[in-house]
């Protein structure tokens, strides 16, 4: 079993269905074609995984301008193909910098559209308010406490109920910062056409977007706006446009109006930030069903893993409890907090908010769908890092500079201010090709997966799939025939009979100077709603062995040997035909030292030794957080398991929704 998957890997990966020569397929893609392009050589009517990252920041963005960061949109999709760029020291100035050992395969520039013409105006020496006061401590150089109070002076009116329209600057006379604003949109756009390759070697797709950074009260129910191709509003709605109409309604109002039923060709998803800091508010109740089917039309995913943290689910180790789980994975790096009010302090597991958590969302989901027939929490899986370096893709743990700009510019204050933060994650969308079309697709119908930043293949299927096993020569074609794909939904069964799950995983291989970590299992995670409406959870594990591989504490290599690749088809043993339910994989690698433990060690402080303290004496006050681990802190590992998530699949006991393209 093990050659034939990893031969399958590779054709999945290397080979297409056309020519070389770009010789399309007889059939055509399904999928309508709506730009202007090459054919890409390889296309695969079983889809190729392709790894990207939709959320990243430039010097566009006023806090990455802030911290600063100073490479534009050009320059973060030069480093997500490879290329290297400069990135801000302590001092703000550009002396470091930064290389992607392997390139993405699709990106996304989202820099916050809230202050786009500020930001611009304050930057043009020409402008008549460059040397005013907030276009001053905008440019100049802050240390990262300092800087905590620039932020939240351009910031926090954007975060308000009732935002201002503009910074008062605007009012300036000759001052224009709506015409500022539609410049860097329109930069954004033009940098994004530059770097999107449509020729037939399809080697980078851009999508055009921008996040819309609504805070109030410092909950982030903020949103990626991901646009399909060029055709796009002339303006990109920030929450200063659209708080009057409500969070999130309007920039879902904004977004049916000026692009899905514009008349302009224009087609959008919204993506909901990682929800961990929302105190609850990203996955409020609907009011109807209409405003259900709304969220499930217009946010098919949710970012589930990034910098400041995962939002699967949560369990505090010292207190042997989780929010609305028993998991005792889920302790991976959480962030103590619940949003990132000025006010906030950690709660206990019984007071955190659960739908700050995706799991529990999708659980909620279930129920609301027996109560009103929609599903609004309907949600497929994507990471992506959240880096405000520009630094797009960049979720190595080892060697890892940060990811905003002089906050975390030095081992100290990674270990000082950002203990916390991790490198991020990636998506990874099954799409026939590398092109515009052809990957959103893929995200529409949640055929995604997310990744807490390495790069394991993973597929998982579910249908009838009677008589097929791992070693079955038609298996991809039979999974797409007799069943659906991860984001997918089952239609209705009869009787006790389960459908069968394919789940299927290859290790990330890693490059030559680093190479991948072995996988350690498969697990399968269920959620489902009983007939009194009540929610529950249950973690299987299907493939593997969790007592594989470890982390040799003095050199951090890894002790034991885990999998190359994992296959199984499996059977759900407790499955009720009448409940609605979900199912998604995560795959676990095996344990390697957490980022922050490879930083401690280079300083000389140990966080494994019971010396640790004295160590800290030595090298500094600010690295007293070496020596927090997982006796003394519920959420800090000094070891990670690196993870991916595939998108659910959902099973429905009455007819499903159609498939979405």
């Amino acid at each position: 079993m093990a050659i034939r998957c990893i031969l399958l890997a590779l054709l999945l990966t290397m080979v297409g269905c056309g020519d070389d020569d770009g010789t399309r397929p007889t059939a055509p893609p399904p999928w309508q074609r709506t730009e202007t392009r090459e054919s890409c050589r390889q296309y695969n009517e079983l889809r190729n995984p392709y790894f990207g990252d939709l959320h990243i920041h430039t010097q566009f963005s006023a806090d990455a301008y802030i911290y600063g960061t100073r490479v534009d949109p050009r320059g973060a999709y030069q480093f997500a193909q490879g290329q290297p760029i400069p990135i801000s020291d302590e001092l703000e100035a550009q002396t470091r910098s930064a290389r992607l050992d392997r390139p993405l395969d699709f990106a996304a520039v989202t820099d916050h559209s809230e202050f786009y013409g500020e930001v611009q105006i304050c930057t043009t020496e020409s402008s008549s308010v460059f040397d005013g006061e907030m276009c001053r401590i905008l440019r100049q150089y802050d240390t990262p406490d300092q800087q905590e109070g620039t932020t939240a002076r351009w910031l926090v009116p954007a975060g308000t109920i009732q935002p201002p329209p503009s910074l008062d600057f605007c009012n300036t006379p000759g001052i224009d910062c709506d015409a500022a604003a539609v410049s860097v949109w329109q930069d954004i756009q033009a940098a994004a056409e530059e770097a999107y390759d449509r020729t037939s070697a399809c080697r980078f797709t851009t999508f055009i977007g921008y996040e819309h950074t609504s805070s109030p009260g410092g909950r982030h129910l903020h949103r990626n706006i991901i646009f399909r191709n060029s055709h796009v509003p002339a303006f990109a709605s920030s929450h200063l446009e659209t708080a009057k109409d409500g969070v999130p309604e309007g920039i879902w109002m904004a977004v049916e109006r000026d692009c899905l039923n514009a008349g302009i060709g224009c087609e959008a998803m919204i993506i909901p930030h990682n929800p961990n800091l929302s105190n609850g508010f990203q996955f409020r109740d609907p009011r109807n069903p209409a405003a259900a089917q709304l969220r499930q039309n217009l946010e098919p995913l949710v970012e589930i893993h990034q910098i400041k943290a995962n939002s699967e689910c949560r369990f505090d180790r010292l207190m042997g409890a989780g929010v609305g789980t028993n998991d005792e994975l889920c302790t991976f790096e959480q962030e103590p907090l619940a949003s990132q009010s000025p006010f906030d302090v950690p709660l206990p597991v019984d007071r955190y908010p659960p739908r700050n958590l995706v799991r529990n969302a999708l659980k909620d989901g279930l129920a609301l769908e027996q109560r009103l027939g929609v599903n609004p929490f309907k949600f497929g899986f994507v990471g992506s890092t959240d880096t405000h370096n520009a630094t797009a893709g960049n979720t190595g743990e080892s060697g890892w500079v940060g990811a905003e700009g002089n906050h975390d510019a030095s081992p100290a204050l990674q270990i000082d201010r950002a203990i916390r933060n991790n490198p991020g994650g990636l998506a990874v969308a099954w799409a026939e090709e590398n092109s515009r079309d052809a990957i959103f697709s893929a995200l529409r119908r949640r055929e995604t997966y997310a990744t807490s930043g390495t790069r394991p293949i993973v597929r998982f299927f579910a249908g009838d799939y009677s008589g097929l096993s791992c070693d079955s020569p038609d298996l991809l074609s039979r999974a797409y025939r007799d069943g659906v794909p991860m984001g997918g939904d089952l239609a209705p069964h009869t009787g006790s009979q389960s459908p069968q799950f394919i789940a299927w995983a290859m290790k990330d291989v890693g490059t030559k100077l680093q190479p991948g970590t072995d996988l350690q299992r498969i697990q399968i995670v269920k959620g489902w709603v009983d007939g009194a409406g009540e929610t529950h959870e249950q973690v299987f594990d299907v493939a593997g062995d969790a007592g594989v591989g470890g982390v040799d504490p003095s050199t951090c290599e890894p002790t034991g040997v885990g999998f190359d690749e994992l296959c199984v088809v499996w059977s759900d043993p407790a499955f009720d035909a009448s409940q609605r339910s979900f199912y998604y994989v995560r795959v676990l690698e095996n344990p390697t030292c957490r980022w922050s433990t490879r930083v401690c060690k280079a300083v000389g402080v140990d966080p494994f030794s019971p010396d640790c303290s004295s160590q800290v004496a030595a090298a500094g006050e600010a690295f007293d957080n070496c020596c927090m681990n997982e006796s003394s802190d519920p959420f800090i590992e000094l070891t990670v398991q690196e993870r991916a998530w595939t998108s659910p699949i959902w099973y429905h006991p009455d007819q499903p929704p159609a498939e979405v393209n």
